[in-house]
């Protein structure tokens, strides 16, 4: 038995190995042991099936720690080998400010309805012919790997630029990890499977899917495209841009002073690279070029790690949704080359296992490098609309 600074709390040990430990804790303790962790920046896992604060049972969890016990409690790094939380995430960007300065800076574009930042990083040479790229994750908060993704591309794009090809570094990278923070967070700490952020309606939270928020065909009929019931995983709140998360993605796209020429946004987890409509399944203007796009990513992928991610409208490939980000980017921002990319994997759903993040990370940076070659070639219907909004 082992005591950690609370009165009669008992953390049995299961079983030790080189870089975690298995510990039994007492249902009614999960909370002190939860919170002892996190204060500590202690990564752990709830290996039970249930949320963590419905545990009634006795429970086991997963804690990674190293070799040196005194090191268990440093500061941890975000290294791609896990999934981290939120503070993590975030000094992960400034510290990237602060090692590029040059090309790199960490901005919050707006606050979330629990009033956390909603962080962003922007990479750019600041050259004023720039076109922009937006690249996102965890709109949806139980979708830890897009956070994972975008990270990775963001530390690859700052970390090399000087040595990248020019159909890099002649745009401007708005990179946003996590659009969700209370829900990212909320996922974090109580319930894994967590999808909205963190709304109240009656004083209930209950959240709204950020994914029907955005005001292309907002509010579309039918429960199958976004939901008015507030318990329904897809509710789509009570307007269009109700809620500061999609609205802070709105107002920075829309007053950027760059053009924005590709919008990503990232998911979990059906491999899938699909670009609108999403409300229906008729062709958008740009559907042939959209679709070499989305091919070429797709083709840089599959050389990668062998992986393969089918293309397509994403009404086709996935199903019905209204007031999504991807629709609204090109609808309405009128970005040419827009595309949401739900990543892996198929197998194992939201809870793709560590050993595998790497590579997802891997490919798709691959496949974003192919697109942003591919756009510098090709024009597109939606570009005149779009130069002329601006």
């Amino acid at each position: 038995m082992l005591h950690y600074g609370f009165e009669r709390l008992a953390i049995f040990i299961c079983k030790e190995r080189k870089s975690a430990v298995d510990i039994m804790v007492e249902g009614n303790r999960v909370m002190q042991v939860e919170k002892l962790l996190r204060d500590r920046n202690i990564l752990f896992e709830v290996t039970s099936t249930d949320t963590v604060v419905r545990q009634k049972s006795p429970m086991y969890t997963s804690v990674r720690q190293s070799r040196s016990p005194l090191n268990m409690f440093q500061k941890r790094v975000l290294d791609w080998k896990d999934y981290y939380p939120l503070n993590v995430v975030y000094n992960f960007m400034e510290n990237l400010e602060v090692q590029y300065p040059s090309t790199c800076t960490v901005s919050s574009i707006g606050r979330s309805v629990e009033g956390r930042d909603i962080k962003m990083l922007k990479i750019s040479n600041s050259d004023a012919s720039n076109t922009g790229v937006w690249l996102d994750g965890t709109i949806h908060a139980r979708e830890w790997i897009s956070t994972s993704v975008v990270t990775y591309i963001a530390d690859h794009i700052a970390r090399n630029f000087n040595n990248l090809p020019k159909n890099i570094t002649n745009k401007d990278w708005f990179i946003v990890p996590v659009v969700n923070p209370d829900g990212y967070y909320h996922s974090h700490m109580q319930d894994r499977m967590w999808r909205k952020n963190r709304a109240r309606v009656d004083n209930t939270i209950v959240g709204v899917d950020l994914n029907r928020n955005f005001g292309y065909n907002w509010g579309r009929s039918g429960a199958e495209c976004s939901s008015g019931d507030p318990y329904h995983q897809n509710f789509r709140g009570i307007e269009p841009f109700s809620e500061p998360e999609a609205a802070a993605v709105k107002d920075l796209i829309l007053y950027s002073t760059t053009p924005f020429k590709i919008f990503i946004t990232f998911h979990a987890y059906s491999e899938v690279i699909s670009f609108p409509w999403c409300f229906t399944s008729e062709p958008c203007a740009d559907y042939v070029r959209l679709l070499e796009g989305g091919t070429a990513m797709a083709k840089a992928i599959f050389e990668t790690n062998g992986r393969m991610y089918k293309v397509g409208n994403f009404k086709d490939l996935m199903y019905l949704a209204a007031g999504t980000s991807m629709d609204w980017s090109y609808g309405t921002a009128h970005i040419p080359f827009s595309y949401l990319v739900e990543l892996r994997s198929k197998e194992h759903k939201f809870l793709l296992p560590r050993e595998e993040i790497e590579d997802c990370c891997l490919e798709v940076l691959n496949g974003v490098k192919a697109l942003a070659n591919f756009v510098d070639q090709k024009k597109c219907l939606n570009c005149t609309i779009f130069s002329k909004n601006k």
